[in-house]
């Protein structure tokens, strides 16, 4: 049985390759921290295994945009500097330091890419796991790859 007729896969996403709708993924990167607490390990690498990762990451993309499943990518900065923002009681922005100091992972970055099956995806994501690390091994880091919702399902 194929992923995209199983019982386990999402509804809209059977209605979409059903109605053969577009069906957008989002494919994102999560790294580990480093030792200390810090931000990406890959700031401990080697300056050419950092090379050689970075070179990968533009290639991979380039070769997306190129297939014409790239809607767009972005590497994002580490949990130093992010922010958790929420409505304050009289609605101004209430900002605090953010993510929690205690996670062991962040978001490093994602991509989207518009493809004809959930399979597509996971291959992709795949290729992004593969990435080269230290002495040019692959990482084989975890790709969490979820469907972007478009929309409700139509009405019959």
């Amino acid at each position: 049985m194929s992923v995209e007729n199983s019982p386990a896969a999402p509804t809209y996403a059977r209605i979409h390759l059903r109605e053969e709708i577009d069906v957008k993924y989002m494919l994102m990167m999560n790294v580990k921290r480093d030792k200390a607490g810090g931000d990406w390990q890959i700031t401990n690498w080697a300056p050419e295994d950092i090379k050689a990762h970075i070179g990968f990451m533009i290639k991979f993309s380039g070769e997306l945009k190129q297939s014409g499943s790239l809607v767009g990518a972005e590497g994002l900065a580490g949990p130093s500097q992010a922010k958790i923002v929420r409505a304050g009681g009289n609605g101004a922005p209430e900002v605090t330091d953010g993510p929690f100091a205690e996670s062991k992972e962040f978001l490093a970055g994602y991509w989207i890419v518009d493809v004809d099956s959930p399979q597509e995806a996971y291959d992709i994501a795949a290729r992004a796991s593969a990435a080269p690390g230290p002495g040019g091994k692959p990482l084989n880091m975890p790709i969490e790859v979820r469907e972007v919702m478009s929309g409700p399902p139509p009405t019959e």
